[in-house]
């Protein structure tokens, strides 16, 4: 699919895509209250509340576990040593003690690869963002992030041609199509074969919504330009 309407696109910031409305509990939330809460709002965290709304922790269902593992069973000694958290956590009963603190947070500001960035490298399906003073205002989860790639092709093919191809390959753009299927982003036309295809690609990947790129270039091969100037002559 070939586009060229031009559009203006800024990269796509969790403010988008987050969920405003948040089921939250406060430090002195009971355990049972909790996973109630969780059960009630088919949520796996609940963020922790100070004050008039500020975010000092995180209650997930990891850090409920504890509580039915060690329910029948003493933790051995090593377990204390090396599962000192979990087994503090297994006696615990109010979110202050159960919660995860400070808690990881992402601004309404952040890009999605920034909050898709925090959310694989600390392993956690939910964030909450927060304001600069650490005040609530929504919550976004990896379902959330995903929501990028239902962008339509021809918004992609858009925005590939005018904000990368007709920058990039200057005098040659006019002779390269952009065609978009299922996100995956196909330039055709006489590339050229210099560092600027790996800049290309860059670039397309990091548009919000591209799955994949791939280049098919029509430029002659200098036997087929050798056999056309045969046929010339």
């Amino acid at each position: 699919m070939e586009h060229t309407r031009h559009t203006s696109h800024v990269p796509h910031t969790v403010s988008e895509v987050m969920t405003q409305t948040v089921v939250a509990i406060g430090q002195e939330a009971r355990f049972k209250e909790i996973v109630e809460t969780m059960q009630q709002w088919k949520v796996s965290a609940l963020p922790v509340l100070a004050g008039e709304g500020r975010v000092i922790g995180v209650v997930s269902e990891a850090d409920l576990l504890p509580k039915e593992e060690f329910r029948t069973a003493v933790p051995s000694r090593l377990e204390q040593r090396e599962r000192l958290d979990d087994v503090r956590k297994a006696g615990a009963v109010t979110a202050r003690e159960l919660m995860s603190a400070p808690a990881l947070t992402v601004h309404a500001g952040d890009t999605l690869a920034q909050a898709a960035r925090t959310m694989a490298y600390k392993s956690v399906k939910r964030l909450p963002v927060v304001d600069g003073e650490g005040m609530l205002q929504g919550i976004v989860s990896r379902s959330d992030l995903l929501k990028v790639f239902l962008r339509t092709d021809a918004d992609l093919a858009a925005e590939v041609r005018t904000e990368i191809v007709d920058r990039l390959f200057a005098g040659s753009a006019q002779e390269v199509t952009v065609r978009v299927e299922d996100g995956v982003v196909t330039l055709r036309g006489p590339l050229p074969r210099t560092s600027l295809l790996s800049v290309a690609a860059r670039l397309v990947r990091a548009v919000e919504g591209v799955v994949d790129v791939a280049f098919e270039d029509t430029t002659p091969t200098p036997a087929a330009m050798g056999a056309t100037a045969q046929r010339q002559h």
